[in-house]
Parts: structure tokens; sequence; C-alpha cells
């Protein structure tokens, strides 16, 4: 299966594109964002678990990243409330579960450098921000390895960047709020991957929170 596997070309998935899929698992359905594969697949997706779902053991043969959208995701090391970001190495397994509040999720997977083995467990409700680079821009740094950069990205109500452009692209998921720039609004749960070199000037009149990745999309010298 290929969707949205052509990464030199934007894409952008608001929440009234969703079409919800059952995974193998009974209680767990899929909003399948960009994916490479079948069962096993670099994929990108947001993953919704009914109450008191489970999924069988697996490994993460290419590496697991999320981030806690809604709910409690746990599993044998410990429980991941809203707003927990993860990343488990490749080569590591567990055994999620679900509580009775149910949880969404947030995921990419087999996406990990073989190099980068740091296990991350951050908490981003409690975490501090910095300063950014302008006044009303605060940034949550949570992961960087080689030109890979990810971090949460807060917009205070009316501010704005100047354009720029983003190096191996960029992939943003709205948490809160509405982003926006010359090409749009993307309010909270809009997905966005923009490819190498591509620019834009992002703004927020309301203010908003974002996840944002950087630098990790295939640059025209790859291949």
């Amino acid at each position: 299966m290929e969707l949205n596997a052509e990464f030199s070309q934007p894409v952008v998935i608001r929440p009234e594109d969703y079409q919800w899929r059952p995974s193998p698992a009974n209680g767990v359905a899929r909003m399948m964002l960009d994916r490479i594969g079948d069962e096993v697949a670099r994929a990108t997706t947001i993953v919704k678990f009914a109450p008191d779902s489970a999924f069988d053991r697996h490994t993460h043969g290419g590496g697991e990243e999320f981030l806690v959208l809604d709910g409690v995701f746990s599993d044998e090391h410990a429980d991941y409330p809203a707003g927990t970001y993860v990343r488990n190495p490749i080569g590591t397994a567990h055994t999620p579960h679900i509580g009775p509040e149910g949880a969404v999720i947030l995921v990419k997977l087999c996406q990990f450098d073989e190099a980068d083995t740091e296990q991350v467990v951050i908490d981003t409700r409690s975490a501090k921000f910095q300063p950014g680079a302008v006044d009303g821009i605060s940034v949550l740094p949570l992961h960087r390895h080689g030109s890979e950069v990810v971090r949460l990205v807060r917009f205070d109500p009316g501010t704005r960047l100047e354009t720029h452009g983003h190096v191996g692209g960029e992939e943003v998921y709205v948490i809160d709020g509405v982003l926006q720039d010359e090409n749009g609004r993307y309010p909270a749960g809009t997905w966005l991957r923009s490819p190498d070199r591509s620019q834009h000037a992002p703004f927020s009149d309301e203010g908003c929170l974002i996840f944002i990745k950087t630098g990790h999309l295939p640059t025209p010298t790859q291949t």
C-alpha cells in the first residue's frame, strides 16, 4: 500500500478529511496519513483506542515515535497521559493496553536512523518551554538526531514569522488552536507535510500549539 508516498509533494489533511479504518486489533481504529507498506510499514498514523482495548506484544523493527493526543496510553513500562512524547528505538518491544477512558495517539513507525538509539519519554504538559526566535514564540525541544529536529512550538495570539524554508522538509500536527500561513488555515487536528526546501510564512491570529518535525524528509541528493 502506498498513501501520500511522494515526499516531493505537499499534503494537508484536516479533521473533516479523516477516514477511520479498523485495524487487526479489536477496538483499534486508524486514520492513515502516509504509508509505504502493508501491515508492517513506514507509516504516519492517528490511532484511536477504544476503552479497555489492547494490542498484542510487538517489536519495533524500524522504531516507534508517538505523541499522546487524548486519554492515557499504557504498556508494561508506564502510563503515558495526554501530552506525553515517546520514542522507542529500533528493536524495542512492548504490549500496549488502554484504560477505561480510551486513548488517541499520533504515531510514526519505521522512520528511525539505525544510529538513533535514544529512548525518550517527555511529559510536555509539565516541561518548561524556552523563548523562541521572535516574541510570541516558545519552544519545547523533544529530540534531535543528525538533521532531524522534533519540538513543540507555541504561537501566542497574533504572532507571525517571516518567510523561511526547511531543508529536509517539515511535518506539522496542530494540537490546539489554529495555525495559518499564506496557503490557508489549519485547525486543531490538521496534519501537514511540506517537502524539502519548501517555504512559508506561518502565523496564528488566535494562537496555537503545534508538533513540528523538520530535516527528516528526502532531499534531492538522496535516493
